[in-house]
């Protein structure tokens, strides 16, 4: 025990007294442990937000959409080939057994709308639906009411606005009854949002508005119609998919062995996306961490051989004492795990900053997994030790005779 606590304190001897130059081998290992500390904090708070704001469809909810996120893998032509949902598929899945209501849906982004004294800028959100859309989707009226039905096959300028487009058009009043412009229409507030905060620093649905769906379409036209279901209940949303599926491959003319040309997208999905791209982000991290380690462990290497080097002198007098080959082994590998490590401690603590700065700067939930700090920590060391092993046994090798001969 006296024995590694006296290797211990020499190793600690040799980081203080050359504080500099330490540092600046260690800063590889400082960069590779902050870069996975910081981003592995970063995608924990990205998932905290998607678990949070993501899940925009309601209880029991899924859509149908003619296209998957980003176009997936598909080719320009094949895009242009698939069919655009119409009213009739709408009324169609409605009839399915486990569908317990569905609504139709289309949505234009980058618009302005303004009043005679003030106007928003141009990225606001319109979203159009049936009036059933406030509940596959989840939307919240917090003030006012819904359209209504007859609203909605009367095709009637009345609109529930979000909250930041209140804030902007009519700052300190009452939202409601009071009218607006949008494509040289006028359209009179009926409700507003509930408030639920920005994703990524976007607007989302507080920046956005809703308005009746034969509204829109003489606006806008058809931009990307899709419809959005709720099953009976949480038991049969599977069935319920399967059901959607089986009739709009029929409806579309699919044969068996032609893949579908619509996509499902749910809750579910949208956590499944995330989780591809985080592994991806985990990677891209994990890679830059390696790169950052291993020229952190090259300038280890280079500064215990260094070390060795200035101290042939004290090495053959120990050895002369009685000291034995695994106590100096012990000694110098010592050295390089502790200055390793410490490099490892200082980039877990820039990585939490770094995460704390981000959640302060933008309001995005960071949260630094546990296990992430002990793999940097853990890689830290290997990288210490494994570098630190070739100087550490060239210095026990050394003949102590040769060793105090050295000036």
């Amino acid at each position: 025990m006296m024995a590694l606590l006296d290797t211990l304190r020499l190793a600690f001897g040799t980081f203080v007294s050359n504080p500099l130059r330490s540092f600046l081998t260690l800063l590889g290992i400082v960069i590779g442990a902050t870069t996975v500390v910081s981003m592995m904090g970063i995608i924990e708070g990205l998932r905290n937000e998607v678990n949070e704001n993501m899940s925009e469809l309601g209880s029991n909810c899924f859509q149908v959409q003619r296209l998957p996120f980003g176009a997936g893998n598909l080719s320009a032509a094949e895009m242009a080939r698939r069919p655009r949902f119409t009213d009739a598929d709408l009324e169609a899945i409605i009839k399915l057994p486990s569908v317990l209501t569905a609504a139709g849906e289309d949505s234009k982004g980058g618009q302005k709308m303004y009043t005679a004294l003030r106007e928003t800028r141009a990225n606001v959100g319109v979203w159009a639906g049936t009036p059933e859309y406030f509940q596959t989707n989840s939307v919240t009226v917090a003030t006012g009411r819904a359209f209504t039905d007859v609203e909605y096959l009367d095709g009637r300028q009345v609109a529930v606005v979000g909250p930041n487009i209140a804030d902007v058009l009519w700052p300190g009043m009452q939202p409601l009854g009071q009218s607006f412009r949008l494509k040289g229409r006028t359209f009179v507030v009926v409700g507003t949002l509930q408030r639920k905060g920005s994703f990524l620093g976007g607007g989302g649905q507080d920046n956005s508005l809703m308005i009746p769906l034969t509204t829109f379409r003489p606006l806008f036209g058809v931009s990307d119609y899709r419809v959005s279901v709720q099953a009976h209940s949480g038991e049969v949303v599977k069935r319920a998919q399967d059901e959607v599926t089986l009739l709009m491959r029929r409806r579309h003319g699919l044969t068996p062995l032609e893949p579908d040309d619509f996509f499902v997208f749910s809750n579910e999905s949208a956590t499944e996306m995330f989780n591809g791209m985080s592994k991806v982000i985990s990677a891209a991290s994990f890679g830059v961490c390696l790169l950052s380690l291993l020229v952190g462990g090259i300038g280890i290497l280079n500064i215990m051989l260094v070390a060795v080097t200035e101290r042939t002198r004290e090495i053959g007098i120990r050895k002369a004492l009685g000291a034995k080959k695994r106590r100096i082994l012990a000694q110098f590998a010592t050295e390089a795990v502790v200055l390793s490590l410490a490099g490892g401690l200082l980039g877990v603590l820039l990585g939490i900053g770094a995460s704390h700065l981000v959640r302060w700067v933008i309001g995005l939930p960071t949260e630094v997994p546990a296990w992430a700090v002990w793999l940097s920590l853990a890689m830290s060391s290997g990288v210490g030790l494994g570098f630190g092993i070739y100087p550490a046994a060239r210095a026990a090798k050394l003949d102590p005779v040769e060793a105090m001969r050295t000036e």
